[in-house]
């Protein structure tokens, strides 16, 4: 029996109805939705009224101990500023430098020598290079480098952020070194390689469109016509690679690698085809795309070190040596630092069917100084320095520039992640996952909406594959169904919940300095998550009853 310190979650709190439990549970997220789409409020406070709703649902609906409630506040807080939003800034810290250097112009001009159709570079940076950065960091970077890249080429920051959102749903399954997946197996005792193998036969028909989708979103169907051979060969090279990697080697390498292979081939591409119709954009500096310099080598080369300097740090940061150095009696262990949260670590108990039985809910905070991939970003950017000759005065105000617009932002993700962590710890967020596992022979349809909701709530595809990741499985096994499958649906259904994730939002509007207009950026992508979504339910039910003969075994 648990013993009186303990809380043991109920997930049907009103009435034993899982149904109107579950309304209730979901009325925050209705609440920050019409803050953002009606409201039109600033994101820090959409985000903290539906930490208060949340709060007073967990209080007084779902019965949990105030001191649980602040302690889960807390966590989440700590977390959005460890690692999230060390990450940003660092990033952020590493843009501005070029951009003080004057270093960024002749980036610019490079890209543009590539090719000068503003399409094609958009592809380039925010679906190419943005699905490496997605493979190598994740938790936000990617959307804020290329946002900002993009806006430096010309583009509207809305819509360079807007854009950036959707282009990096592709690699995030992948993220991170394949931690969305590797994680889930962990939690549900399935080997990862049959995960990603079933999550790399599943994203090919997503991988394909999000390219086409974004040059249709540019400029229309006759865009698409235009720039066809480029970006199939993109979109082509990038979902072939995947598809391989995903299926032979695990669910590591396949963003990283599926990246650099596209980038590749198509720039060699471009070298020989460009479309005949040379598209700028009514938003793009006209004056700046149409001048072109001609830069010697070594100058160019300069311009692209802070990136070139951001890959081999982070390259570093995933070695084996290297990440042997922070394990236990380990050199640098000292500088990984995990603080239980009072009162709550393993003092919440869920339940079956989220669990097999009474399992306690870790609650720790982890400040890992040098592991942390932002700190790895931040290395790259002081590398910059002295290799660029920035001179103090452009340090300090790159660095002072860079603390002053993101102060708001890392509030933002702060209130969100607190009530990412209220929703979890409180049993909300499950409930919501029970109610749509209750819905039988539709469950294949709905298996997505449970990793998307967990996505839109967490801001992280890891997060919602172990808040969820048990609840597939038990009900896979409930309906004698594959459950590799749902392992699978739940990752592809969280990368399409990454473009209205709050969390997300707030980062895109850091970067590209659109800090209180979160409402716009998600009134934007909402309507294209949510056919994303419906899609990728159609596609697993799809897979389920039509083509099982695609899901992997054992």
């Amino acid at each position: 029996m648990p013993n009186s310190d303990v809380w043991i979650q109920n997930y049907t709190p009103i009435l034993d109805n899982l149904w109107i439990s579950g309304f209730v549970a979901l009325l925050p997220i209705l609440f920050f939705l019409a803050c953002l789409v009606w409201l039109k409020l600033k994101g820090w406070l959409a985000a903290l009224f539906t930490v208060i709703l949340s709060t007073l649902i967990a209080l007084f609906i779902y019965k949990m101990p105030i001191n649980m409630v602040i302690m889960s506040f807390i966590q989440g807080f700590l977390t959005g500023l460890w690692p999230i939003a060390w990450i940003i800034i660092a990033a952020i810290f590493l843009y501005k430098i070029t951009v003080k250097t004057g270093y960024f112009e002749i980036l610019k001009q490079s890209v543009i020598a590539v090719t000068p159709d503003q399409r094609l570079q958009v592809i380039l940076i925010a679906f190419c290079f943005g699905a490496f950065l997605e493979g190598a960091i994740g938790f936000g970077g990617p959307v804020a480098i290329t946002a900002a890249l993009l806006v430096g080429l010309g583009l509207r920051p809305l819509y360079a952020a807007g854009l950036c959102m959707i282009a990096n749903t592709a690699p995030v399954a992948f993220g991170a070194v394949g931690i969305p997946i590797t994680a889930l197996a962990k939690a549900v005792s399935i080997d990862a390689d049959l995960i990603a193998a079933m999550v790399g036969r599943m994203l090919p028909p997503l991988t394909l469109f999000v390219p086409f989708f974004i040059v249709f979103l540019m400029s229309g169907l006759r865009g698409v016509k235009e720039t066809f051979p480029a970006v199939f060969v993109a979109a082509v090279s990038f979902a072939g690679v995947q598809y391989w990697s995903s299926n032979h080697l695990g669910p590591e390498l396949p963003d990283i690698i599926s990246a650099i292979a596209s980038i590749a081939i198509t720039s060699l591409f471009l070298k020989f085809w460009q479309p005949k119709h040379i598209y700028i954009g009514d938003t793009a500096d006209s004056a700046t795309q149409k001048h072109r310099e001609q830069y010697s080598v070594r100058i160019v080369f300069l311009a692209w070190i802070p990136f070139i300097l951001l890959v081999i740090t982070i390259i570093i940061w995933q070695t084996t040596a290297f990440k042997s150095l922070f394990v236990s009696h380990a050199p640098l262990a000292f500088t990984n630092i995990s603080f239980e949260m009072h009162g709550l670590h393993n003092q919440i108990l869920q339940q079956a069917p989220i669990v097999k039985s009474l399992e306690p809910l870790k609650a720790t905070w982890d400040w890992a100084i040098i592991q942390n991939p932002g700190t790895a970003i931040l290395l790259a950017a002081i590398l910059s320095i002295f290799v660029l000759r920035a001179n103090v005065s452009m340090v300090f105000s790159a660095a002072s520039e860079t603390c002053r617009e993101m102060f708001i932002p890392v509030i933002t993700i702060g209130l969100v992640l607190a009530f990412a962590i209220i929703s979890k710890n409180s049993g909300q967020a499950a409930t919501m996952g029970l109610a749509l596992s209750h819905t039988g022979n539709l469950f294949p349809f709905f298996s997505p909406f449970i990793g998307w909701i967990g996505v839109f709530l967490t801001g992280s595809d890891t997060s919602a594959n172990l808040l969820f990741g048990s609840l597939q499985q038990v009900t896979a096994r409930a309906l004698n169904m594959p459950e590799v499958m749902f392992m699978a649906a739940n990752t592809v259904g969280g990368v399409v919940g990454k473009m209205i994730s709050p969390q997300s939002i707030a980062i895109a509007c850091a970067a590209v300095g659109l800090v209180g207009k979160e409402s716009e950026l998600f009134r934007f992508t909402l309507k294209y998550s949510i056919g994303f979504i419906v899609f990728i339910g159609f596609l697993t039910a799809f897979i389920t009853y039509v083509m099982p003969f695609i899901i992997v075994t054992t």
